[in-house]
């Protein structure tokens, strides 16, 4: 029995982290959990992407423009859109301009290797 288990952090703790298989900050999350004993699931965000409620639920935690990439090729699209609804459209269509990882943990969300934010989640 691990230490979270004892605790019952195990039982409280959804973990999903959404990420590409290429993204340094995204492994640097999976470690995190690892070195943890923290159960996640990984999802490669280029493969399978965002359902729209996940991409919602994200959305509502962290804000529309702390999911964009800023630095991915093409990009430079959103700034054409004039609503949210169109942006968040073509960020579903296209999941290369997410910003990752994306760490959820049921409504709770980050963007980026947080770890200060998730040691919170544990207590």
């Amino acid at each position: 029995m691990t230490p979270w288990t004892f605790l019952g952090v195990q039982d409280i703790m959804n973990i999903q982290i959404f990420g590409k298989a290429k993204c340094f900050d995204t492994k640097k999350a999976e470690r995190y959990f690892k070195e943890r004993r923290i159960k996640f699931q990984r999802i490669d965000v280029l493969d399978v992407g965002l359902s729209r409620g996940e991409f919602l639920s994200v959305k509502s935690a962290v804000g529309l423009e702390a999911m964009i990439n800023n630095k991915t090729p093409g990009v430079e699209i959103l700034t054409y859109f004039a609503y949210d609804a169109d942006k968040e459209e073509k960020l579903l269509e296209n999941p290369s301009f997410l910003k990752t990882p994306i760490v959820r943990n049921g409504k709770k969300a980050t963007i980026g290797y947080c770890p200060d934010v998730w040691k919170q989640w544990e207590q």
